[in-house]
């Protein structure tokens, strides 16, 4: 399975008073992962929503491992999986970079909705995830 990563910075404003980036932010990075991704394998997200064709979440589960703070850079992993007739997961980590310390890891559950709101995978995405499938990563 093919790895997209994408490089980010923790920007003051995203910390609380605790000096760590506040929870919800961190769904944030993950979002803007997830689009660039997609985008990055030729599917247009805005096009979809033109088509009458929302991807929606339905589920987030994420496992805060340890805190970023401000300046940390980073970077997000994503790879997508179908894990039913109509659904798919974005499986994403978030990595800091200067010690490639694993500081969250996600699984984004989705669908897509159609014009009458019923769920169904798109042609795009089902390609995406058949060819995703095929490209491997060296085990360890």
């Amino acid at each position: 399975m093919a790895i997209f990563t994408l490089d980010f910075k923790v920007r003051d404003y995203e910390c609380d008073m605790q000096g760590i980036v506040n929870n919800s932010v961190y769904q944030n990075y993950l979002e803007h992962t997830r689009h660039e991704f997609l985008l990055s394998r030729g599917v247009d997200f805005a096009e979809l929503a033109r088509q009458k064709i929302n991807l929606v979440v339905l589920r987030a589960e994420l496992d805060y491992k340890a805190p970023l703070v401000s300046g940390d850079e980073f970077y997000v992993d994503t790879v997508v999986v179908q894990s039913s007739r109509v659904r798919f997961d974005f499986l994403q980590n978030i990595y800091r970079k200067k010690d490639n310390k694993l500081m969250l890891s996600g699984k984004i559950t989705g669908t897509s909705l159609n014009e009458r709101g019923r769920p169904f995978v798109p042609d795009v995405i089902a390609a995406l995830m058949e060819s995703e499938a095929v490209i491997e990563t060296p085990s360890e």
